[in-house]
């Protein structure tokens, strides 16, 4: 037989998708042969309807379906004939190395799948305000900000409103009764926030603000300052209560989220690693494994 020398990495990955592929479309692990309405054929590999069954939406037209089905056949044939060429193009020695490559992948894939299960069963991911606090004071040189955050509430409303003096109060001063009355009229406003609780990027007030531009930028990031401003969709009263320049520090309760993930994950890989020892270890005392001299 002669080597075509294609490159390795292509014929690898030609092999492994036709092995997957196989093991996935032209098996007939389920159901005898005789029972299953064969569509396409590429020398002693079928190709079945059910195969295809999933790929026939009812939103898709007569045509549009056909066309995807009709495409999906050619791939499946292409590879089919794509990978018959290979087998007898490349020697046994090559075979049997891509075979090897395809065994460690399966292996791989349900190992990873098996882990995963384990690990997601019993996994505590709950992490507590102390243990966030801990690797946020250890690692607080990564969580610079890369842009500002403020604290503020606005409410953009029409430049016109008679009582507009009077909600301008209610902002600034804000006290449970300010905020209640803001409220209870907040379908008047024509957009508005007033939880200034949490910290928001500026990149996405500008995008709510429109009224928001280089000029007045620096009057939104100075700490305690109200602020208005004007355009065609109205008026803006806005009360910055706390803002975080660039560079400087996330706080806590801004990257506690990235932290919870991080810690979760780190939580992952040790009990993976715990699994790994155990299963190895109850095998040896199971005589299940051992390694001869």
């Amino acid at each position: 037989m002669s080597n075509l020398n294609w490159p390795i990495k292509l014929q690898l990955k030609t092999y492994i998708l036709f092995n997957v592929f196989l093991l996935f479309v032209s098996c007939d692990f389920f159901k005898d042969k005789e029972e299953r309405i064969p569509i396409a054929r590429v020398n002693e590999s079928y190709l079945f309807h059910e195969d295809i069954e999933d790929m026939i939406s009812p939103e898709l037209s007569k045509q549009d379906s056909t066309i995807l089905v009709n495409n999906f056949i050619n791939s499946w044939a292409t590879r089919q004939l794509l990978v018959k060429g290979a087998l007898l193009n490349l020697n046994e020695t090559k075979q049997n190395e891509f075979n090897k490559l395809v065994e460690q992948y399966k292996n791989d894939l349900f190992s990873k799948a098996y882990l995963q299960a384990l690990v997601t069963r019993d996994l505590d991911t709950v992490v507590s305000y102390e243990e966030a606090e801990v690797y946020y004071n250890d690692n607080k040189e990564a969580f610079k900000l890369n842009e500002e955050l403020i604290k503020f509430r606005y409410i953009n409303l029409d430049q016109n409103r008679q009582d507009k003096t009077e909600i301008e109060k209610k902002i600034r001063r804000f006290n449970l009764k300010d905020k209640g009355d803001l409220d209870s009229i907040s379908i008047q406003f024509r957009s508005y926030s007033l939880n200034d609780s949490i910290w928001i990027k500026f990149s996405q007030i500008i995008k709510k603000i429109p009224a928001i531009n280089a000029s007045n930028k620096d009057e939104l990031l100075k700490k305690s300052n109200f602020v208005q401003l004007k355009d065609s969709l109205g008026l803006y009263l806005m009360q910055i209560n706390d803002v975080l320049l660039q560079n400087t520090t996330a706080p806590l309760e801004y990257v506690k989220p990235t932290i919870d993930q991080i810690v979760i994950n780190r939580r992952k890989l040790e009990r993976i690693r715990e699994l790994e020892k155990d299963i190895t270890k109850d095998a040896i005392t199971n005589k299940q494994f051992e390694i001869y001299k």
